[in-house]
């Protein structure tokens, strides 16, 4: 069986090294090629550092000399989406990690998938900890009238609230099928003391240095708490999830949202 090939377009960013990392290691995936707007040079050494793979600026000119099965994107939504559309164009499947995408980008990527029958998978975390964690928050969240979500993340985070915040949040309220009880404090002495508010889910966010990527769902009634804990601690653990879906991706005919499709939850 011949091994998947991976175009990673934001290469340079510590989630781009450590996605082409994690191809590496794969014995059934092999990266053949690195976009990243910073880059300098026209190779980037794979982390064996014997071999090396095409590094380019142009997206374009990537996709048509390596002729790649699927592109993984981290970088951010301004980014992401000229290359999910010069990407579909070429038929290659998409593993898009990137937050901060609009619904309107959402639905433009499912509108193209679909045009094109290309297989995508997009998610806002791809730690499976965090899927599960989502899906025991969707569990509890019929049996709880007060929620709040508290995520914590490293202060370069482009984001707030993080897209795994607001996904567990959308699918809290989905799952409940109402608003959850949001409680406005009677005196806010500084404006927004009490966070966000979606669908009732009171949502904070904490930005600092230290931190990775933490969330912290806390759901309440009278005389209990119930707190669903994520910490993740490195990016290693985004690692599984997207060596998955980039096996997936090319299996799939359309869009999928989100890792627990893949994982049957």
């Amino acid at each position: 069986m011949e091994r998947v090939k991976v175009l990673v377009h934001g290469v340079l960013g510590k989630m781009g090294q450590e996605v082409l990392s994690a191809v590496s290691r794969d014995p059934k995936l092999e990266a053949v090629a690195g976009v990243d707007v910073k880059a300098s040079k026209k190779e980037i050494l794979l982390p064996d550092g014997a071999s090396s793979i095409p590094l380019s600026r142009d997206l374009e000119s990537a996709l048509r000399g390596c002729h790649p099965d699927v592109m993984v994107d981290f970088t951010n939504a301004e980014a992401a989406m000229p290359a999910v559309r010069t990407a579909v164009k070429h038929g290659v499947a998409l593993v898009i990690g990137t937050t901060g995408l609009s619904d309107a980008d959402l639905n433009e990527i499912e509108s193209l998938c679909k045009k094109k029958k290309v297989g995508a998978v997009v998610a806002p975390n791809f730690a499976i900890a965090a899927v599960v964690m989502m899906h025991l928050a969707k569990v509890a969240a019929s049996f709880f009238d007060y929620a709040e979500i508290i995520e914590m993340h490293h202060e370069q985070k482009l984001d707030a609230p993080s897209g795994t915040a607001l996904a567990t949040a959308r699918g809290m309220v989905q799952a409940r099928g109402s608003n959850f009880v949001h409680v406005y404090a009677k005196k806010e002495s500084i404006a927004g003391s009490r966070g966000g508010d979606l669908g009732g889910v009171a949502l904070h966010s904490v930005r600092m240095p230290g931190l990775l990527a933490h969330q912290e769902v806390i759901l309440g009634a009278p005389g209990q708490t119930l707190r669903i804990r994520l910490d993740q601690i490195n990016r290693e653990a985004f690692m599984p999830g997207v060596t998955l879906a980039i096996k997936k991706a090319v299996e799939l005919k359309e869009a999928v949202f989100g890792l627990d499709r893949l994982l049957g939850l």
